[in-house]
């Protein structure tokens, strides 16, 4: 089990995550699923894959920990464009799925 957990894990080199934030976060218990693809007791941030066909990325948080969908309003804003009108971070909390077109990543915690 320790082997699949470790096969498992986020790969820091695919990461595309605000700098501020640490690439580590609390471990959660459970599953998280970012479109076809099923993590065990996920920590850190992952990457979120948008299909070449235009199809939401379904996201499925199946863990004790909230996760939040990295877009733009993650990421220092431009000097041209004001805050107010960037989209709000997407949240789930555990149980919750969600279709999304935009966003970069997943982050458990």
């Amino acid at each position: 089990m320790n082997r699949i957990r470790t096969l498992l894990a986020p790969l820091a080199t695919r990461l595309h995550a605000d700098a501020s934030h640490p690439l580590t976060g609390p471990l959660a218990s459970g599953f998280l699923t970012i479109g076809t693809t099923t993590y065990i007791d996920p920590h850190g941030t992952y990457p979120l894959d948008h299909r070449p066909d235009g199809t939401p990325t379904v996201v499925i948080n199946n863990t004790t920990h909230p996760i939040t969908i990295l877009t733009e309003s993650n990421h220092p804003h431009p000097a041209t464009a004001p805050p107010n009108d960037l989209p709000p971070p997407l949240v789930l909390t555990p149980g919750e799925r969600t279709e999304t077109h935009r966003g970069d990543g997943v982050r458990v915690g």
